[in-house]
């Protein structure tokens, strides 16, 4: 038949010959041609495709599977499309023919059997799906499976302009790059597009002629090639500038380009194609990309993801769903520190996470010290002789020192070496002062302090006097990141802004109920805010905004700690006076953990900033309790163990 094609996939056919397509027997009768986009047979799709017939070759060559593979030889051997009885022949693993119910039985067997079940066409999404795994392969270097692919499945990878338009790209060759966006201007949404793309075209012509010393040919490009493009003018100032550079390596330093070469045009190509439709050429890596939000996606969604963000997708398996148990949270007790003689009014872990502070009802602070392989704590030291107890501490950035405040009766404040345990600072400016707060400057130098009767100082090391701030009645303090700003909450139930330099403050957050304590996310843009009587509330400092309310904690008029913790502070946890710690995901209004084991109101909690799976609470029933993911041995009976709050 000399109509038939040898080509791959092509039609026509005789009833002499036929070829096998992936287990469906080839019909006798002559099939008319597909329909053909005005292109050419290269952008509609294949004709062959899994489960199609296709014609045989001219007679006497051998036959074609429309994958473009020999066919097996009991195929080749059967003649009319059928086989022997019982015997199997294979295209790609699936059986071709054979026995009452293989696909020759079905079609009659004969050379002028009836006409073919044509295959379902593909849907959409399935044609997206299979252009993403061949661009994945491309990237791989797997081009001839990529061939087979898009020849099986009749689809096409990109547009057979825009596979031109790269190749020419990715050769350097600008001249036919520029002709070829002539062909892809209809399938440009914008019209300005075109013109952007051919400025990126011949900026890189522009850098790769100066790159080669050919200086005229590269002035020729900025003054006949660019400039009358009349796009961008700003730039073409500073590509002009780069005709000064004496040398290469001088070039590519200040352009900050790659050089002539596949990395600065592979850079390229990912630009240009931003501004082609998808169907036209796929965006870059786009397989890569849509695992990679996946993965993203389903760590967002698990409660108990505590681990350093990896956007790397070989450290996942792809091959299974995300998910973190519960028992490698903290939310089961490690440790029970019992040494404080009195109730244990606040704790806090050292900015490097190697210790921790405790302090007490009975006078002291404790300094205890984490083992880094174990976790567990032990006593390191401790620093007594504050009469009226011990309810704030705060660590300076550096470690080095340690602030520790009383109740509401204190006037003092002592300023602590952690290294020597010897008390450097004793601070009173009156018997008359409240000083139950403190924060240090991130400079390390300075701190402020103050307290509800009205004083707010800025101080050094030495405990003098910088800086006060008249009629201030505060209840907590931090300091944000500026060095200049002093957060400070007052007793009108609000966090106002102070800045010390310029002596000027402003309203930030304001609440309905007093403000009992509160903390500041690193990034310094959240705040979580303890408020009496109606728990805890997150707050966007810089938008101004209450942004969630968290439920389950009971909180009268206690001054209860909460804090942020776990690895990118995508946890909250708080004491409460039902004697319980409660955990939410902080973008959850539910706890996600209510630890049981204390006894008594639990004061504060402290997230160990180095190791997100350590917590630290303290409590008036006189313990520090230490939580940790469960033990290796799953004992259901371990006190303190954690009830899930499924949401």
């Amino acid at each position: 038949n000399p109509a038939a094609r040898s080509r791959p996939g092509a039609w026509g056919g005789s009833s002499s010959s036929a070829m096998q397509a992936n287990g469906a027997g080839g019909g006798g009768q002559q099939q008319p041609p597909p329909p053909q986009g005005p292109a050419g047979p290269e952008l509609g799709c294949l004709a062959a495709q899994n489960g199609e017939a296709s014609s045989g070759s001219a007679a006497g060559e051998p036959l074609a599977h429309a994958n473009g593979l020999l066919p097996s030889a009991s195929a080749a051997n059967s003649s009319g499309g059928g086989s022997s009885p019982g015997g199997l022949s294979v295209n790609n693993g699936v059986p071709a023919a054979g026995g009452p119910g293989s696909a020759a039985a079905e079609l009659g067997g004969g050379g002028g059997g009836s006409a073919l079940k044509k295959k379902k066409r593909l849907s959409q999404s399935d044609e997206d799906v299979i252009r993403l795994i061949g661009q994945h392969l491309h990237g791989l270097g797997l081009n001839q499976t990529v061939d087979l692919l898009m020849q099986e499945s009749g689809c096409r990878l990109e547009h057979p302009s825009a596979t031109k338009f790269r190749n020419h790209v990715m050769e350097g060759e600008w001249d036919k790059a520029e002709n070829d966006l002539n062909e892809l201007k209809p399938l440009v949404h914008s019209p300005h597009a075109i013109v952007r793309m051919k400025f990126l075209l011949l900026q890189q012509k522009y850098l790769e002629y100066l790159e080669d010393g050919k200086v005229l040919e590269a002035l020729q490009v900025l003054r006949c090639e660019l400039t009358p493009l009349k796009y961008n003018t700003d730039r073409i100032h500073v590509l002009s500038g780069y005709l000064m550079c004496s040398h290469a390596e001088d070039l590519r330093a200040k352009a900050e380009w790659e050089g002539k070469g596949t990395a600065s045009r592979s850079k390229l190509l990912d630009k240009l194609q931003t501004y082609l439709p998808p169907s036209v050429m796929l965006p870059p890596r786009r397989l890569q990309n849509l695992l990679r939000q996946a993965v993203e996606l389903q760590r967002d969604r698990c409660l108990y993801h505590n681990t350093k963000l990896d956007n790397n997708l070989d450290s996942v398996s792809l091959l299974i769903d995300h998910v973190c148990s519960r028992k490698q949270f903290p939310c089961y007790t490690q440790q029970i520190l019992t040494e404080h003689c009195n109730e244990v009014w606040f704790c806090k872990f050292s900015n490097d996470g190697t210790k921790l502070a405790t302090g007490s009802k009975d006078t002291t602070v404790i300094i205890w010290q984490v083992d880094p392989d174990t976790h567990q704590l032990k006593l390191l030291k401790t620093l007594e002789g504050h009469a009226y107890g011990v309810s704030y501490i705060a660590w300076s950035p550096d470690d080095n020192y340690l602030v520790a405040c009383g109740p509401d009766d204190c006037s003092e404040l002592w300023l602590w070496n952690v290294q020597t345990g010897e008390l450097r600072t004793k601070m009173s400016q009156s018997h008359e002062d409240s000083l139950t707060s403190v924060a240090w400057n991130p400079d390390g130098k300075r701190f402020v302090t103050g307290g509800q009767r009205g004083q707010f100082y800025q101080c050094d090391l030495d405990g003098n006097l910088l800086d006060s701030w008249e009629g201030v009645r505060v209840q907590c303090l931090w300091c944000l990141s500026d060095g200049k700003t002093v957060l400070a909450s007052d007793t009108h139930q609000r966090i106002r802004g102070y800045n010390f330099e310029d002596l000027t403050d402003r309203n930030i957050v304001q609440e309905d109920h007093p403000i009992m304590s509160f903390t500041i996310s690193k990034n310094g843009r959240l705040a979580l805010l303890n408020v009496a009587t109606q728990g805890v509330h997150l707050w966007d400092l810089q938008d101004r905004v209450l942004v969630r309310k968290y439920q389950g904690v009971t909180q009268g008029f206690y001054t209860i700690h909460s804090c942020f913790g776990g690895h990118n502070e995508d946890f909250i946890a708080s004491g409460s006076e039902d004697h319980k710690v409660y955990i939410w995901h902080k973008r959850s209004e539910l706890p996600i953990a209510e630890l049981t084991g204390h006894t008594r109101t639990v004061n504060c909690v402290s997230w160990n900033p180095q190791i997100p799976s350590m917590m630290a609470s303290a409590s008036d029933d006189g313990t520090v309790r230490i939580w940790g993911p469960a033990p290796f041995i799953d004992n259901q009976d371990i006190e303190g163990k954690a009830t899930s709050m499924y949401i």
